[in-house]
C-alpha cells in the first residue's frame, strides 16, 4: 500500500506540474531559444542588406543576410517571405575595415581588428513598441604577420555570428 500511495503522490506531482507548464499564459509564443513572438505572428521576411561600407567585400552582403534568415528558419516556427514579413528586418552593411591594435614600442602594430558595423531596421506588426534601428558593430582581432586575405574568411564568419545573435536578441528575445 505504501509504494502505490508515494506512486500516486508523485504522478499527481507530475500531472500538475504539466498542467502548469501547458497552461501558462504569456505576451507571447515562448521556444527554447529564449525568443518571444507575438502568437499571431507567422512570417518573418530579411530584406537584402545593401553593402555600403568605404571597404566592400565582395560576398558580405550575402553572408550576413542568408545568416539572418537562416537563424529565424533554425529557431523560430515562423515561415520566411520575401517581403512584408510580420517581423521584418532591412538595413545595410556601414562599415568593413581593418585597423592596426596593440601598438609596440617599435611602433608595430602586434595585432589588427577587422571590424563590421551593419545598420538594421526591423519592423514588429504586432507590437510596434518592439520596432527599432540600431548599429550593430563587432570586430575580431588577428596577429598582423597574418595576411588579411588568409584570415578573413574565418573572421568573417565569427564576426557574421556575433552580429546575427545580437540583432535576433535585440528583436526576440527580450532580455
Amino acid at each position: 500500500m505504501r509504494c502505490s500511495t508515494i506512486y500516486g503522490k508523485k504522478t499527481s506531482n507530475w500531472l500538475i506540474a504539466l498542467f502548469v507548464l501547458l497552461n501558462f499564459n504569456s505576451c507571447g509564443i515562448y521556444s527554447f531559444t529564449g525568443a518571444t513572438i507575438p502568437p499571431e505572428a507567422n512570417t518573418f521576411s530579411v530584406q537584402q542588406l545593401q553593402n555600403n561600407a568605404l571597404l566592400v567585400e565582395p560576398l558580405l552582403s550575402n553572408t550576413l543576410t542568408t545568416a539572418l534568415r537562416d537563424r529565424f528558419m533554425n529557431q523560430t516556427n515562423l515561415n520566411g517571405v520575401t517581403n512584408n514579413g510580420d517581423l521584418a528586418f532591412e538595413g545595410e552593411i556601414t562599415d568593413y575595415s581593418t585597423t592596426p591594435q596593440a601598438i609596440q614600442s617599435d611602433q608595430t602594430a602586434a595585432l589588427n581588428r577587422l571590424s563590421i558595423t551593419v545598420n538594421i531596421r526591423f519592423t514588429n506588426k504586432y507590437d510596434e513598441s518592439k520596432n527599432f534601428e540600431s548599429k550593430f558593430t563587432q570586430y575580431m582581432e588577428y596577429p598582423s604577420q597574418q595576411d588579411l586575405s588568409a584570415v578573413k574568411d574565418g573572421l568573417i564568419a565569427e564576426i557574421t555570428e556575433m552580429l546575427i545573435d545580437d540583432i535576433f536578441n535585440k528583436a526576440v528575445v527580450n532580455w
